[in-house]
Order: C-alpha cells, then structure tokens, then sequence
C-alpha cells in the first residue's frame, strides 16, 4: 500500500454561520461525498453568530482537500482549517457508566486517579467516571475499565485547537478583500471592518 492509499484520522475545524439547517447541509454533502466520519462537535465561537465544527474524518492524503472543496461551495461555510499537521492540543470529553461493586470502588477510584478523571455519580453497584482527555487517553482508561463492566458510555468526539498564537478565528488574519467581503455580506456580527495585517 502506498503512502497514498494509506488511511489515517484528519482534523478538519470548519467556522459556520450559526443558523438553522446547517449541521444538516453540511451532514448531507458528507453522506453525498462518501466522506467517513469518525467524529462530530459543533458548539458556538468567540464571534457571536459564528459556530465551529471540528470534524475527525478517515480516509488517504488527499480527502482533506476534497472536504475543504466541497464544504466552501456551502455558503454557510466561512472557514475551513486543517489541524491534522499542525501543533494542537485535542481533547475529548468522555463519561463512562461502569458496573462497580462497594469492596471494587477503591481500586476503580485509583484507576480514575491515575488517568486524572473523576468519578461524578456514585451508586452501591457502580459510578459514573468523567474524563477530559486525548483520545487516546480515552481510550485506555476504556481499556482498563472493561474488565468491571462498562453498562453505557458516551463521548462527545474530539476537538482541536492550534497552539501559539496561531488561530483559527476567520476574521483574524483574513486578507482585506476577505475582511471586506465578511463585512458587506453580513458575517460580521459586530458590523465593523478589523484591523487587518497586511
């Protein structure tokens, strides 16, 4: 297999006008392309009426560029950045519903120590445990849980964000013909044209 054809996991952060129907758009132009994803969050911005999608998709080299191609012909879509090479931190919120006996409970609030998660909910047969983590991270606490019984789980799938001073935020280093377009079309919420580097 070629490099290629290789599969592995591409970040993708999409900024999107916060309005109905969106996430359904968006979701269709991924179920028309064929596009695998592995995750989903959506939740809002600092810019009022700007909300971001953080994407976990699988496939070859190129299907980020395919995905950046078919996602700007949405007019909802502002902004699109790939994380997958660059420096981030990522982190995904997981909470895991696990059987748990009283003469157990020591032992699994060791294990919960260890991953630095918590446990939020305690029964006589079992706990709820928190965790806010890499994904891998996730995953081996899941790991070294299963063996007590997992009863229910769920994760919210990964988000990402460039470390540094570089950003994702569409306005920030947006060229001035950009800064202009946002600004007449309405996609800045404040109204007002920002400073812009040259």
């Amino acid at each position: 297999m070629t490099t290629a054809e290789r599969t592995m996991s591409h970040t993708v952060a999409a900024l999107v006008e916060d309005r109905p129907g969106v996430l359904n758009r968006v979701a269709s132009l991924f179920r028309r392309r064929g596009f695998n994803i592995e995750s989903l969050a959506v939740g809002s911005t600092e810019e009022t009426g700007i909300s971001r999608m953080t994407f976990v998709i699988e496939g070859g080299e190129g299907i980020v560029e395919q995905v950046e191609k078919q996602l700007y012909k949405l007019i909802d879509v502002v902004k699109v950045t790939d994380l997958t090479t660059e420096n981030a931190v990522v982190r995904e919120l997981a909470m895991i519903k696990v059987r748990c006996r009283a003469e157990q409970r020591r032992e699994v609030l060791d294990l919960v120590e260890i991953f630095r998660a918590q446990a939020v909910d305690v029964t006589q047969n079992g706990m709820v445990i928190q965790i806010v983590a890499q994904p891998e991270t996730v995953d081996g606490l899941l790991d070294n849980l299963r063996p007590y019984g997992i009863r229910e789980m769920v994760r919210s799938g990964q988000i990402a964000m460039a470390r540094g001073a570089k950003t994702t935020s569409v306005h920030e280093t947006e060229s001035p013909a950009a800064a202009r377009f946002h600004h007449d079309s309405g996609r800045r919420p404040e109204g007002e044209l920002p400073f812009v580097s040259k």
